[in-house]
């Protein structure tokens, strides 16, 4: 199955992002070897850097380096997909300012979770950073009428235990960008988020 075939946006409604950044995993995959899903916020705006692109992409490295610092041997994206985890972003355009709009954020997650229904033996969706987080509420606000994550800084809030539908949720930190690979602690708490999600399953 080829994601980007089965998922797309459609209509582009969205005014603060960079529509020609727009991305959708478009490689092969067998969606029912796949138990995590790690979801993290959006397309770089240079799609050579981006998880699936070729010639070990910025987003690749410090997403490795994250696997690693959880104890993973890890050094390409092909290394994280044959540990039964799946990547992909919550918002599928770049981003062209810091915060990203509440109305985008709904608009993706409509995408996302049609995404997210591919995945028939997913058990744990790890969300990194707070767009994935606002993302997958969106997602449980449609069809629960509730938030599955409450807010508040994630520190604070990382080692509750969240479910939704047959998913026990993760939030953690993004671990994309230059900032992941000077934030120690960040690091440290992501590390351990990511062995908490590959341990439910």
């Amino acid at each position: 199955m080829q994601v980007s075939k089965c998922v797309s946006c459609i209509e582009f409604p969205c005014l603060d992002v960079d529509k020609s950044c727009y991305k959708i995993p478009d490689i092969e995959i067998e969606p029912d070897s796949f138990s995590t899903l790690m979801i993290s916020e959006a397309p770089p705006n240079d799609l050579k850097d981006y998880f699936y692109s070729k010639n070990n992409p910025f987003y690749m490295q410090t997403t490795a380096q994250a696997f690693n610092d959880a104890d993973m041997n890890i050094s390409s994206i092909e290394d994280v997909l044959n540990l039964g985890v799946y990547i992909t972003t919550a918002i599928k355009c770049g981003k062209t300012c810091y915060f990203i709009s509440p109305k985008t954020v709904s608009n993706c997650s409509a995408v996302l979770e049609k995404e997210i229904s591919l995945f028939p033996n997913v058990k744990s969706i790890l969300l990194v950073g707070d767009t994935a987080i606002k993302a997958m509420n969106c997602i449980a606000e449609r069809n629960i009428r509730k938030r599955i994550i409450p807010g508040g800084s994630t520190y604070k809030i990382r080692k509750n235990q969240y479910f939704y539908r047959q998913f026990k949720v993760f939030p953690s930190y993004l671990q994309t960008g230059k900032s992941y690979l000077i934030e120690r602690s960040k690091r440290k708490m992501i590390a351990e988020d990511i062995k908490a999600a590959l341990e439910y399953r």
